[in-house]
């Protein structure tokens, strides 16, 4: 385990090789869980502002469940989290489902479109890496938790790139965590290979 300030990074999240192979997997974390993605508190406020910009990406039937039951709901597991369709296999309400089965994220594409300014969920962005809040003290927990089939491909495509998972997701992470945060993990890392390999 590496610990950097209140974080406790595992040490599959540097040992481990990964890279999201979507021709493959056809981004089915989408639809493939417990529950929709999980939002940080303030990410709730971010939704509202961008609702209507990206609305028009929308399915009907995305657009009904949003009205009927909210922009996001809660979940006793997982906290705060985007709503999810029954009708289609759980799907998040926000994802895009188009004819070649390929899922994309509406709020990503209305940001590459120049619509709005935020990406998408910082859960969705970061994963298979997950955050989770330790149950006693202010830490958190940072692991590597990919789906066993769905993420074979991109495990598969990590270790032909050679690409280990940190350096995949720097982008998330320092979204999330800062830049000083991922240098102290890219050091971290190389002490770990460094250490393991002698």
């Amino acid at each position: 385990m590496i610990i950097i300030d209140n974080k406790q990074i595992s040490d599959d999240v540097v040992e481990t090789q990964f890279v999201c192979d979507l021709t493959k997997c056809k981004g089915g974390c989408c639809e493939d869980g417990d529950a929709g993605a999980p939002l940080d508190d303030e990410e709730l406020e971010i939704i509202n502002e961008m609702y209507e910009k990206v609305k028009p990406y929308l399915t009907k039937d995305s657009i009904e469940e949003i009205e009927s039951k909210g922009k996001y709901v809660y979940d006793r597991e997982f906290g705060w989290v985007t709503p999810t369709l029954a009708t289609d296999n759980e799907i998040c309400v926000y994802a895009i489902r188009e004819k070649n089965g390929m899922i994309k994220c509406a709020f990503e594409q209305a940001y590459y479109d120049g619509v709005i300014p935020w990406k998408k969920p910082i859960s969705c962005h970061l994963y298979p890496i997950t955050v989770k809040k330790g149950k006693y003290g202010n830490y958190e927990r940072i692991n590597y938790e990919p789906r066993e089939k769905l993420c074979s491909p991109g495990c598969a495509l990590g270790k032909k790139l050679k690409v280990r998972t940190f350096e995949f997701l720097k982008e998330p992470l320092i979204r999330k965590y800062g830049q000083e945060f991922y240098d102290a993990l890219e050091k971290a890392a190389k002490e770990y290979y460094h250490a393991t390999t002698k």
